[in-house]
């Protein structure tokens, strides 16, 4: 099955992705306690607006880092995951 590009993310209600100065980093904060996000995932979520959708966030991220053939897939990776995890919604 594919990945559905045109699909919109957006945190769920009751998640907040923010820079968290304590971790000297990005973290997803939900009621139960907080989620430390690696660079990458950091960059993706501070993308995730609920107005572009993966294709946006894809063509977005691949002018920042040019030259990256798995970029498309990892991106497609980070939101399998996080809506996995019901971080986000895919709509």
């Amino acid at each position: 099955m594919s990945f559905d590009r045109s699909k919109k993310p957006t945190w769920r209600p009751g998640y907040r992705y923010q820079y968290e100065p304590a971790q000297k980093g990005h973290v997803l904060l939900y009621p139960e306690g907080m989620i430390k996000l690696n660079d990458s995932a950091a960059l993706i979520g501070g993308l995730i607006d609920g107005e572009r959708d993966v294709a946006a966030i894809i063509a977005e991220l691949g002018q920042q880092f040019p030259g990256v053939p798995e970029l498309g897939d990892d991106i497609e990776q980070f939101m399998e995951v996080a809506r996995a995890e019901h971080w986000i919604t895919l709509a």
